[in-house]
């Protein structure tokens, strides 16, 4: 699995040395670790195993590509001044057009398709090593610096998976207060709240989760394929330490993490975990307080 060995485990045998792979799988892919190999991290499993040009052709299609190979292509792409986007290893819209884009400039049949004679050309004119950053990032960073220094008409989304809507309510209002547009996401997956949040074209997304064992506060924005989102970890560095504040918790920092809410949403997305319930629900109002304060210093300070 990805190099990682299960000594001292006999094949076919789930014991600590597998479970011990599977955490370290987890912590270096960005998910939670629990030491389950689930759903979502067989899925990230299965993704680990796309190699690009070796296994399969990319293009545009639903469901949507994932995988190694794309996020390969992606940086590839970026690399050269083609967007694709954020590197998240998603076949998407903007992936789709930027592999156009290059195989008009390179005088290749336009098709969107990642086949032999495109890989061939890529390969040839953006070879693998450390050079000048993506521009993928450098865009991203771009349409922060030049967005309005003010909450008023932001589109702004605010999630939970359940257990905290008086706190979202809470938030909500004062932001509303404040001249933001807010939609609010009640759904225990991540999914599910990115596509919502992609739909409905917010600026940016913070995710709220209790988890009543907690006594601290952290928050986790995207990173991956060695990307990350400048504005989401400007924005987990603002949040957590307020959250943990009007808490009166500890703060656990912040981690760049590969979650599906964040890295699925095409905006600056946080996710801030927190508990104790019991705390949570008596400083409710100070802790909205925090939050709307964090987002007003994350628009009048853009990541540089």
């Amino acid at each position: 699995m990805e190099g990682f060995t299960v000594d001292p485990d006999e094949l076919g045998r789930f014991g600590p040395g597998t479970r011990a792979a599977v955490e370290a799988f987890q912590h270096r892919r960005g998910l939670r670790v629990d030491g389950i190999c689930g759903p979502q991290t067989w899925s990230v499993l299965v993704e680990a195993g796309y190699r690009l040009g070796r296994d399969r052709l990319l293009y545009l299609r639903s469901p949507m590509f994932r995988g190694d190979d794309v996020a390969d292509l992606q940086q590839r792409l970026s690399a050269l001044g083609f967007d694709s986007g954020r590197v998240d290893g998603i076949f998407g819209q903007a992936t789709a057009v930027a592999l156009a884009d290059f195989q008009r400039n390179m005088g290749l049949a336009v098709d969107g398709i990642l086949g032999a004679s495109t890989l061939r050309e890529l390969r040839r004119v953006a070879p693998r090593h450390s050079g000048p950053e993506l521009v993928s990032a450098v865009r991203d960073r771009e349409r922060l610096r030049v967005a309005p220094r003010t909450l008023d008409g932001r589109r702004i989304a605010i999630g939970e998976e359940g257990g905290l809507d008086v706190l979202v309510g809470a938030v909500r209002k004062r932001l509303a207060g404040a001249g933001a547009r807010v939609i609010t996401l009640l759904s225990p997956t991540g999914s599910l709240q990115a596509a919502a949040a992609n739909s409905a074209e917010v600026e940016v997304y913070v995710g709220l989760r209790l988890d009543p064992d907690r006594v601290s506060c952290s928050a986790a924005y995207y990173a991956g394929y060695s990307y990350e989102s400048a504005g989401g970890r400007r924005l987990a560095e603002l949040v957590h330490p307020r959250a943990a504040a009007a808490l009166g918790v500890p703060s656990e920092g912040i981690r760049g993490m590969s979650l599906p809410i964040l890295r699925e949403t095409r905006m600056p997305s946080v996710v801030c975990e927190i508990g104790p319930a019991a705390t949570v629900v008596r400083e409710t109002s100070r802790l909205a307080d925090a939050i709307v304060d964090a987002f007003s210093a994350w628009v009048s300070s853009p990541p540089d």
